[in-house]
């Protein structure tokens, strides 16, 4: 079976907070021919595992790359990294699949009031742009 994975379905195979669920999450992750980790899931995934469950930033980019590196698991692997480069800078991991899916689109230049977000972009050579 081909199946998509919710955030709550990762959370509970990564974190195992809940014994019966944790095992079943593992069970379909492991059965499954392909599992799909669309962007919006890891995003999700990223801000639980830091502001619930206060998991390190370095914890949260191992988890990711753990999953993006399973066999079966397909997902935007471009993006993953834009948004893994940004968590491991000391930011969100979504301001980074924000970035790449804006430059994908035809953007140039991220653009935010989000000063920490526009100032480890620019470290890593993107186009960004703070509004003040």
């Amino acid at each position: 079976m081909k199946i998509t994975a919710d955030t709550n379905l990762l959370l509970r195979a990564i974190v195992g907070d809940d014994e019966a669920q944790s095992a079943l999450a593992i069970e379909a992750l492991e059965k499954a021919e392909t599992v799909a980790v669309s962007l919006q899931s890891l995003c999700e995934l990223a801000w639980v595992l830091a502001r619930r469950y206060g998991v390190s930033r370095a914890d949260v980019a191992a988890a990711i790359r753990r999953l993006s590196e399973t066999r079966n698991v397909a997902l935007d692997r471009p993006a993953v990294e834009w948004g893994l480069g940004l968590l491991e800078a000391g930011g969100d991991f979504a301001d980074g699949v924000i970035a790449f899916e804006g430059a994908a689109l035809g953007a140039e230049t991220f653009v935010s009031f989000d000063r920490k977000a526009v100032s480890l972009l620019a470290a890593q050579g993107r186009r960004a742009q703070l509004l003040a």
